[in-house]
């Protein structure tokens, strides 16, 4: 196998800005098995579980500390209400989920499901409310029956529902994907859509919603400049854009080739947040206005075999899902001054889940190479991002080294990846601004591409201790090929 040299360079005295943990946040969707027999097995399963929820999931996404749960779509939303997921669950009505599958959903997992599930992983729950079937009024009194701590008639049916205390939901999605499976709006329409539902949206319970409008279809300028022209100044918190990295072949039959034309979507995901927030920024320079990028995930091709086996979208997680996850982590680290939140698709069995699991009645959950990639990007949070330079590869058609650093006082994080299958790389990083004094390393790899963890080997790709050096104020690590490496540096 070939060793490429090259150099880094890490600012630690140049800030780009705070890197929220909400750029590290997760999306759940009624599509699969996702919600029912990921997430859900019901109160009365022999899966072991917490009030109905998996008790392995659970404990495993703790763990993980998924700062924001966005819920409950995706497509789903703009066909969801909400009244049809509350109340004593045998006298929920049973719906057809029309965008997926067109299977018969039972709304046994409604809001209160939903707001127990956040609360017993630690995340800030993230609503994505109906606007291509919905009405304003039905956000509207979605809002209150959440948010209202007593005294109306909808804070007291959720009381009597379950919760006498509020479930203090601050983010709500107006409408999802509003140019296609939303609505097929145009933008202007979506504009004005979004104008009408949050006129509607009113502070509750002391609690003013961060409202958040629907962007583009990857970095899709026509449609930013119609949606914020349109807007005229309306106020508006969060502004959200979707980017997948589309695949040509089932999650375990990857080759170099179709891996490396895959993993070239994230160069593109940078600039387009680059773009995107040129773009708000010229229409609110204070920057009121947040960029969420609120679905982002290797989307590869399914096979009809895994559909009907384990329900729509679900997708295994391979070695290159965690090289895809650390180019993506280390581009909201290095553009953390321009991004609010970012929420990967999905957080168990559906596209690039961090879990996966055997369905309602199977008791196996696995931690996927993308939940161990999050668990090596996690001592970065809410620290400072800072400026980092690579020297790259002259050939242009593949992907080479990555890297972002961060630094909190005498502490410096960076995170480096090699996505090259074919090539180990020593790099040699210079760390200007800061004197290292002590350092240890982690790291995640597979020299195969298509390596997994499955139900019969659940732990063949995991996190390891690995080597670094550090000496006049450089450090030196080797990265094997297909690898995401996590540096600690005590410096002064």
């Amino acid at each position: 196998m070939a060793a490429l040299n090259r150099k880094a360079l890490v600012h630690a005295d140049q800030e780009i800005g705070v890197i929220r943990p909400e750029l590290h946040s997760h999306f759940a969707e009624h599509v699969g098995s996702c919600v029912y027999g990921g997430i859900w097995v019901g109160k009365n399963s022999p899966v072991p579980n917490v009030n109905g929820f998996r008790r392995a999931a659970v404990d495993y996404v703790r763990e993980l500390g998924v700062p924001v749960l966005r819920w409950p779509g995706g497509c789903f939303a703009d066909g969801y209400h909400w009244r049809d997921g509350i109340g004593p669950a045998a006298k929920r009505p049973k719906t057809v989920n029309k965008h997926w599958g067109g299977y018969t959903e039972d709304n046994s997992f409604g809001s209160h499901e939903f707001v127990e599930f956040c609360r017993l992983i630690g995340a800030e729950p993230y609503f994505a409310a109906n606007v291509g079937s919905g009405s304003p009024e039905e956000m509207r009194d979605w809002i209150e029956y959440c948010n209202q701590p007593s005294g109306t008639t909808l804070a007291e049916e959720r009381a009597a529902n379950g919760s006498r205390e509020p479930f203090n939901v601050r983010y709500w999605g107006v409408g999802n994907e509003l140019w296609g499976c939303g609505g097929h709006f145009t933008a202007q329409r979506a504009a004005e859509e979004y104008r009408r539902f949050a006129a509607c949206a009113r502070t509750v319970g002391g609690l003013e919603p961060y409202l958040i409008g629907c962007g583009p279809d990857g970095n899709n300028v026509q449609w930013t400049r119609g949606f914020m022209d349109t807007l005229a100044g309306y106020h508006m918190d969060g502004y959200s854009m979707h980017f997948y990295s589309t695949g040509t072949l089932p999650p375990l039959q990857y080759t170099a080739e179709a891996m490396y034309a895959q993993l070239n979507s994230f160069p593109r995901l940078e600039q387009g947040i680059i773009q995107q927030r040129n773009l708000l920024d010229e229409h609110e320079p204070n920057r009121r206005i947040g960029l969420l990028l609120d679905e982002w995930g290797v989307w590869d091709r399914m096979t009809a075999e895994d559909e009907h086996r384990n329900g729509r979208l679900w997708q295994q997680g391979s070695m290159r899902s965690a090289v895809a996850a650390g180019l993506g982590l280390n581009i909201f680290n290095r553009q953390a001054d321009k991004l609010s939140m970012c929420n990967i698709a999905q957080i168990v069995n559906v596209l690039q889940a961090v879990l996966i699991t055997d369905g309602p009645e199977g008791r196996n959950c696995v931690r996927t190479t993308s939940y161990y990639a999050f668990m090596l990007f996690k001592p970065h949070r809410s620290k400072i991002s800072v400026h980092v330079e690579t020297d790259g590869s002259e050939q242009q058609t593949l992907p080479d080294l990555s890297l972002s650093a961060s630094r909190q006082g005498g502490e410096l994080v960076a995170t480096l990846v090699n996505p090259r299958h074919d090539a180990d790389m020593q790099v040699d990083c210079e760390v200007r601004g800061a004197t290292p004094r002590q350092s240890r390393a982690e790291i995640l790899y597979d020299p195969d591409i298509n390596a997994h963890n499955s139900f019969e080997d659940p732990n063949r790709v995991v996190i390891r201790p690995h080597p670094v050096a550090f000496e006049n104020g450089r450090i030196r690590v080797a990265l094997p090929a297909m690898s995401v490496a996590t540096v600690t540096l005590q410096v002064s």
